[in-house]
């Protein structure tokens, strides 16, 4: 009981004021608390209440925040009324070159699968991150995540890899899957500069990639292969049953929930949905590594995270949730004052768990 206490004060939330929104009208600021508590037993709906004696001090969402999904509010979210696949492969495939000065770019390949490093200076090329980029599990490319991995890089001191795994319909469940867990098994073994063993592996995703970095956990588990040293999953998509409260209630500026039945035909084909390596929040998570589950207010799968954090919480896994007011789908990558903050707290989630030299 005492062991389950002490994992549960390591869940981070950043909870939401109760407030009306009007899509209309610009909101001021508004003011969350940062603090420690077990996720609440509900299994759906809201984000959890904030305590009644939170910790540290009122956490203000930036104005650069509020602008920014103003701005957003006065456009369509994506697949509102129709689903683009080509329009989609087109923006989230094109490559974005980073912009942090003396980084290193390394094309690689895992048998089949192309990847690159990414290593910033003064990085360690021993410390190694595996970045599964979204793209609801239909496009996107490591080239289109450059920018937030030198980020990373750069804040966590570490190696990234992006891999270009298989992609739906041409390649259904569990194609991209088994790419995402072959070149884990490979960086332990690989960095930039060629065959070498890590100091400490990660795995970390957004959207579809955070689904893809919690079922390679599970997968890697089953398999009895290495376990990286924590994971990551940024806005998560966690089940395609979409049971998740936050589907119907939330207005997703980013993207519609309608685009939820496309991803999972052309994904997941005759897959069951409740196969915990395709809807994660139906798995077993006892015997895998800590969690960093990071989510927005404002995000039509909200809920899939706050559930996969409480599923993960219940098997004895220390999680760290947290749900950032005023924020938007993968808004790490938004170049907002919160993307900042996030990345950061990425890094020390790392820095918090290198094994420690004797």
């Amino acid at each position: 009981m005492k062991r389950f206490a002490g994992m549960a004060l390591l869940v981070c939330v950043f909870t939401v004021s109760a407030y009306a929104v009007d899509d209309h009208q610009p909101q001021p600021p508004k003011l969350a608390q940062e603090h420690s508590q077990a996720i609440p037993k509900k299994d759906q709906g809201d984000v959890p209440p904030p305590s009644a004696a939170p910790e540290g001090k009122p956490k203000a969402v930036s104005r650069e925040g509020v602008e920014y999904l103003e701005k957003l509010r006065k456009g369509t979210p994506f697949g509102t009324a129709d689903f683009d696949l080509q329009g989609l492969r087109a923006g989230m495939g094109a490559r974005n070159e980073p912009t942090v000065e003396g980084v290193k770019l390394i094309r690689s390949k895992i048998g089949d699968t192309p990847c690159e490093w990414v290593l910033a200076p003064g990085a360690d090329p021993d410390l190694r991150l595996l970045y599964l980029h979204g793209g609801g599990w239909v496009s996107g490319s490591g080239g289109n995540y450059l920018p937030l991995a030198a980020d990373i890089s750069v804040a966590a001191k570490c190696a990234v890899l992006l891999p270009d795994y298989r992609l739906a319909p041409e390649h259904a469940f569990p194609a991209g899957l088994e790419d995402c867990i072959a070149a884990h098994d490979w960086l332990i073994a690989n960095g930039p500069s060629g065959p070498g063993p890590a100091k400490a592996t990660f795995i970390a995703g957004d959207s579809a990639g955070g689904n893809l970095t919690l079922a390679t956990l599970l997968a890697l588990r089953d398999r009895k292969r290495p376990l990286p040293a924590g994971g990551i999953a940024l806005s998560a998509a966690t089940d395609f049953t979409l049971a998740s409260e936050s589907l119907k209630t939330v207005h997703d500026p980013i993207i519609s929930a309608r685009t939820m039945p496309e991803f999972r035909v052309r994904y997941l084909d005759k897959t069951d949905p409740r196969n915990p390596l395709a809807s994660p929040v139906f798995g077993d998570y006892r015997g895998i590594p800590p969690l960093l589950i990071q989510v927005g207010e404002h995000e039509m799968l909200r809920d899939d995270s706050v559930r996969v954090a409480k599923k993960a919480l219940s098997d004895g896994i220390p999680v760290k949730l947290e749900v950032w007011p005023g924020m938007v789908h993968v808004f790490q990558i938004r170049r907002l004052p919160e993307s900042r903050e996030a990345i950061e707290h990425m890094a020390d989630f790392i820095r918090e768990r290198l094994p420690r030299s004797r």
